[in-house]
């Protein structure tokens, strides 16, 4: 019976430092993301963030509303370029890909019509098997 508790209580342990290991290095790569949020942006106060193995999707769901310039940036890993972004209008139809712009860490987006939109994240599976998936997201006054 003790053997069975020392590896119950061993298990918690690596399960915890597994996971802050995990927070840490998403904390990490929000403060590298955040060098693209530059002065002229507003922060909209959310890191939309997601652990991501292989071929795995994270998916956020915002709202955009019309009259404002919106600036994405989306990190993983140290070196930019890692993570695939695409955003989707509500019928899923594509209205934007950094894919086809090299993955760019970031882009501003000017919305004309308030418009719910769905963010589709995934790592570049040239570059990354697994790591974390941070999005942020400002506006211009």
């Amino acid at each position: 019976m003790k053997r069975n508790s020392i590896i119950k209580a061993l298990a918690l342990v690596i399960g915890m430092i597994t996971y802050a290991n995990s927070f840490a290095q998403c904390d990490t790569i929000a403060s590298l993301c955040d060098n693209h949020i530059t002065s002229e942006f507003i922060s909209d106060g959310q890191d939309y963030r997601a652990l991501l193995l292989d071929d795995e999707i994270a998916e956020f769901n915002m709202t955009l509303y019309g009259g404002s310039v919106y600036r994405f940036a989306a990190c993983s890993g140290l070196a930019d370029g890692n993570l695939i972004f695409s955003v989707y209008d509500q019928e899923r139809n594509l209205l934007f890909t950094n894919k086809e712009y090299s993955n760019a860490p970031y882009w501003d987006f000017k919305i004309t019509n308030t418009i719910d939109c769905i963010i589709e994240a995934n790592l570049d599976p040239n570059n990354l098997a697994s790591g974390c998936a941070v999005l942020l997201v400002g506006f211009k006054q």
